[in-house]
C-alpha cells in the first residue's frame, strides 16, 4: 500500500497528455495561412514535404536535395505533422489537385490553340533533349 509519502510524490509528477505534445509540434514547424499549410518562417509548403515524402524520398533527400532552406529538423516535424494529420491533409492534397486540374482544364478551353502550340513546343523540347 502506497505511503502518504507516495502519493504526495505521485501527485507532483506531471505528465503531458498527447495534445500537448501534439500542439508543440504543430506550434514549432507548421502554420496555416492563405489557405494552405506552410513550414514555419519559409515559403515552403506541407504540400511539397509531404508528396516528396510520399514519392519515397528521405527525410536526408527532401532537405538537402529538394529543399535546402529547410534544415533535417523541419523536414522531420512537417512529416510528423502530415503523418499526425494524415487524414485532414490527404483530403487538402485531394481537393488541391482536383483544383489544379480544373483550373488546367478552364486554361485548356479558353485558348485551344495556344494549348496546342505548347503541346508541339514541350514535344519538341524533350525529344531535343533525349
Amino acid at each position: 500500500m502506497p505511503t502518504r509519502a507516495h502519493r504526495v510524490a505521485a501527485s507532483k509528477t506531471k505528465f503531458r497528455p498527447h495534445n500537448t505534445v501534439k500542439s508543440l509540434v504543430e506550434k514549432e514547424y507548421i502554420e496555416r495561412h492563405n489557405e494552405g499549410y506552410w513550414i514555419e518562417g519559409t515559403r515552403v509548403s506541407l504540400d511539397s514535404v509531404a508528396l516528396a515524402f510520399l514519392d519515397g524520398l528521405s527525410p536526408e533527400t527532401i532537405a538537402a536535395e529538394c529543399f535546402p532552406v529547410l534544415t533535417l529538423e523541419q523536414v522531420f516535424g512537417a512529416i510528423t505533422y502530415y503523418l499526425a494529420h494524415r487524414t485532414e491533409i490527404d483530403e487538402y492534397l485531394k481537393n488541391a489537385s482536383e483544383e489544379f486540374e480544373s483550373l488546367r482544364e478552364a486554361t485548356r478551353n479558353a485558348d485551344p490553340e495556344f494549348h496546342a502550340k505548347l503541346i508541339k513546343a514541350r514535344r519538341e523540347s524533350l525529344m531535343s533533349e533525349a
